[in-house]
């Protein structure tokens, strides 16, 4: 299976700086350069974090990352709602004598020249607009999926953690499982040869949400800053914790949430690191009517390779009993078989005209996810300065890409077809916009990419 090698991909704002970005990330990739430099302030045996945006997942890793007492130290706690970081510091303050300090400002965190690392989990819509003056202040940077709200972010965080010479890590943890490196193995070793089609799909069960009067936002809550770059809306609680998921303004839709793991793994077994050259999207509202998201609660999207492979991704939330038993999963499809893999835990192989069961990994394990090794990977990464982790900059971009395009042909109602070579989609000016947004000033990526 191949790894994650080539890029040829568009950069941001404008045609000058896509270029620009464009020549730089090609030569890297011709370098073989697949991850952070090496270059970079050595690190200590304790990495110093800081904890930007306080939320669900983040309670996740705080659990994990205590347990290294030896190997971490939290210096801040950042988040726009007080509560959040009263939740993880209840947590933290059982392991670590010293309390983090604690703002609802991510400049503060990155002014902190002791800080080694930042942890990003805030709405996707944020992601970025932190990760770039981050690398530029020096910091390596964990981020949670997805690396980028929209297309063209992706490129200027690969070029800025390339410029700095520090470290980035999605939140891409099936990449760092033990049963994905099991599974690694036989593919490598061609047990179902050549992979030529890939199956990707999120089947979780989601609750119906009423749409609910606009009101004020909870005591304590800097609302403004927790918009950001997002246009200025008046506060509700729908599009607020949680379910800020289901909206254009902060998010990227199911897809884009849970069904980037997926997809992730999908291109992962596929074994190319091209950008799809054509791509077309279906979808819409089954039985979710009246449901407060902006996005279809159903969605199949297929996508075409210049080397001649194939991905489909599927997403059907409103399922009880998911596909081949796993409400999500994959199916690679080789020349020789096939292999079912399941992002619980577990693979089978299918083997031969007649798919007589191959080499086998148990059954769906949750605990089997890749949390803990997958930040174990980054922390070494920053320890050593070394380019190894699993989700480096360009792999999140070829995967959120995926995400990007999905979204783009289903709003365009549009069969997409990308040129690589000039990061545009041919005959589409509709598409060609949606690679891009706005921001709100003063927030947001122009002004944060230029001082980087």
């Amino acid at each position: 299976m191949a790894v994650d090698k080539e890029m040829n991909m568009s950069d941001s704002t404008d045609r000058r700086q896509f270029l620009k970005t464009t020549a730089s990330t090609t030569a890297v990739a011709a370098a073989g350069i697949t991850g952070a430099h090496a270059a970079g302030k050595p690190q200590s045996q304790t990495v110093r974090l800081g904890i930007i945006g306080c939320g669900g997942i983040m309670g996740h890793h705080v659990r994990g990352l205590v347990q290294r007492r030896e190997d971490v130290h939290f210096s801040w706690l950042c988040d726009v709602d007080p509560a959040q970081m009263d939740a993880k510091q209840a947590i933290i303050g059982k392991f670590q004598d010293k309390p983090p300090r604690r703002t609802k400002k991510f400049e503060d965190v990155l002014d902190d020249a002791n800080v080694d690392a930042v942890i990003i989990a805030t709405p996707h819509h944020w992601h970025a607009p932190i990760a770039l003056p981050a690398l530029a202040q020096g910091k390596d940077v964990y981020v949670e999926k997805p690396l980028s709200h929209v297309f063209n972010e992706g490129p200027m965080v690969i070029q800025a953690a390339k410029q700095h010479g520090r470290i980035v890590q999605q939140g891409s943890q099936m990449r760092s499982s033990a049963v994905t490196a099991k599974a690694e193995r036989l593919l490598k070793d061609g047990l179902i040869g050549e992979v030529m089609v890939a199956r990707a799909w999120t089947a979780e069960t989601r609750s119906v949400t009423k749409p609910v009067a606009d009101s004020r936002p909870p005591a304590g809550v800097d609302y403004e800053r927790w918009l950001g770059p997002a246009p200025t809306r008046p506060f509700n609680r729908h599009r607020f914790h949680v379910s800020w998921r289901r909206f254009k303004d902060y998010a990227n839709g199911e897809i884009g949430d849970d069904g980037i793991h997926d997809i992730d793994m999908a291109r992962w077994g596929l074994g190319n690191s091209l950008l799809p050259n054509k791509v077309s999207a279906g979808g819409g509202t089954m039985i979710l009517h009246g449901h407060s998201t902006e996005y279809p609660d159903n969605m199949v999207v297929r996508y075409e390779f210049p080397d001649g492979k194939v991905m489909v991704y599927e997403n059907y939330p409103f399922t009880a009993y998911g596909m081949h038993g796993f409400d999500n999963g994959n199916v690679f499809y080789g020349t020789k078989g096939y292999m079912v893999f399941s992002r619980r835990g577990a693979f089978s192989t299918f083997l031969g005209p007649k798919s007589q069961r191959g080499p086998t990994e148990g059954k769906e394990l949750r605990g089997q996810r890749g949390y803990a090794e997958h930040m174990d990977n980054f922390l070494t990464a920053v320890r050593t300065r070394r380019p190894i982790t699993r989700a480096n900059a360009e792999a999140a971009h070829l995967s959120c890409a995926l995400v990007h395009f999905g979204n783009i042909a289903y709003d365009t109602n549009s069969t997409l077809d990308f040129n690589a070579k000039s990061g545009r989609f041919v005959d589409n000016p509709a598409a060609d916009k949606l690679l891009g947004k706005s921001y709100r000033e003063p927030y947001g990526l122009p002004a944060l990419a230029k001082s980087s």
